[in-house]
């Protein structure tokens, strides 16, 4: 096999493999010797066709699957030959593929760049540090009570945290728009479900009244046509409830779980989800952190192959969330790339930063972190063990875990060598969701 290998831009290359005649000629006469034992012809008996018939029948055919191997295996032993490693798959472009003639291709494909790791000192990070004080927990249980309240009527004034039904129609500029209209709406006020000023304009409000508010759609509204402008709704109260928190009584604790034990175990139970959640929200918190300083300090040329490949991951993890009922010739129209390029390179980026500190320094996937992780994952289900040994039995689950783990070993790797400020949180500020950088 003769191979030669180009630098055509950046991370692309270009590899030619030239193979002698008698590697595919001699697997296309095997396969058609071993097709001649077993094929059926009309007029035939079988096994006694003449290789000249089997030939002209399935020698095209033949050819072709014996081509599409020989060209992937030869790619992969000519790469590792000439000691490149592909990002993603080649674009194959056959030269010769006659009979009797040396077999030739060109393969055009992206290399893995080389990742320069930055001193890892001149990262920053903030820890926050925070408990779950009894009133925390307090403010939980009034979370949990008010998602298993029940709702009863009312006639006075709307408050915050009533659930009205309303009639509306919006205009903007004395007309009428697309959306802003509805019958018979449910709105928890103080929710958020509508833009800013609109619950507000509804608290005071009775059953049977009808007024109109005047409020400004956002900058950033999802309608073009509506962002900035001022508009008017004429809203109608149809009805209004006001809340009944259950009692906290042994029906509401085994709701969650808690068969016995009374209010202590009740409570006992919340705090220890709790401090779960801070744990791993403050754990978060700092592994964003450094994350997004490996990705903000590195400058990585990103294979095109690559990206593209988490574009896919990314849109396929959507169409998952849209229950899968989106075919996937539309997938790509509905959900263009465009919109998970940004997303994809830094997963593609960061990828490349974690596998060198990897490399570099050794790390290996450390299994007693790997079964706390399991365990812990397993706990929240009511028979744990069983969680256990599924996720042991499950390669493809389990590798998933593993990954998680490792890029956890390599934020401690990075945070033994990074400035660690401490900062004094409360419960909600460490749960609040972060913004990625």
């Amino acid at each position: 096999m003769q191979v030669s290998i180009e630098t055509t831009s950046g991370l692309e290359r270009r590899l030619t493999v030239n193979l002698p005649a008698e590697v595919v000629d001699q697997e296309v006469d095997k396969r058609l010797q071993q097709a001649a034992k077993n094929v059926r012809l009309n007029g035939f008996r079988k096994g006694k066709v003449p290789m000249k018939v089997v030939r002209q029948r399935f020698g095209a055919g033949v050819r072709q699957e014996v081509l599409g191997e020989v060209m992937s295996r030869s790619f992969y032993e000519a790469v590792q030959k000439e000691q490149v490693k592909p990002a993603g798959q080649p674009s194959i472009e056959a030269k010769e593929t006659a009979p009797g003639k040396n077999l030739e291709y060109v393969a055009t494909f992206e290399v893995y760049p080389e990742v320069e790791l930055v001193e890892l000192s001149s990262i920053e990070v903030e820890r926050p540090v925070a408990e779950v004080t009894d009133k925390d927990v307090d403010n939980m249980i009034d979370v949990l009570r008010k998602q298993q309240s029940d709702w009863k009527e009312t006639k006075r004034k709307a408050q915050k945290g009533d659930r009205v039904t309303i009639d509306f129609v919006g205009r903007v500029d004395g007309e009428e728009f697309e959306g802003g209209k509805a019958e018979g709406q449910q709105l928890v006020l103080g929710s958020g479900q509508m833009i800013p000023g609109f619950e507000d304009g509804i608290l005071g409000m009775k059953p049977g009244e009808e007024q109109d508010i005047q409020v400004t759609f956002p900058e950033d509204y999802q309608a073009e046509n509506l962002k900035g402008k001022e508009a008017t709704f004429t809203i109608k109260v149809k009805s209004s409830e006001k809340p009944e928190l259950p009692a906290l009584d042994e029906e509401f604790f085994k709701a969650y779980g808690v068969e016995e034990g009374g209010e202590e175990k009740f409570r006992e139970e919340v705090r220890n989800n709790m401090e779960r959640e801070l744990k791993n929200a403050a754990l978060n918190k700092v592994k964003t952190q450094v994350m997004d300083q490996l990705f903000e300090k590195h400058e990585v040329e990103i294979p095109a192959a690559l990206v593209a490949g988490e574009v896919q991951t990314l849109r396929g993890q959507m169409v998952q969330q849209f229950g899968g009922q989106i075919k996937a010739e539309d997938a790509a129209k509905m959900l263009p790339d465009a919109m998970f390029e940004d997303q994809a390179k830094r997963r593609v980026v960061l990828g490349l930063v974690v596998g060198e500190i990897v490399k570099q320094n050794k790390l290996d996937v450390d299994a007693d972190r790997v079964k706390a992780k399991v365990e812990e994952l397993a706990s929240t289900y009511q028979q744990p063990e069983e969680v256990v040994e599924y996720y042991y039995s499950n390669r493809e689950l389990l590798s998933g875990v593993e990954s998680v783990v490792l890029e956890d070993q390599v934020v401690d790797f990075v945070l033994d060598s990074a400035k660690v400020k401490e900062v004094k949180s409360s419960y909600d500020d460490v749960i609040k969701p972060q913004q990625q950088g």
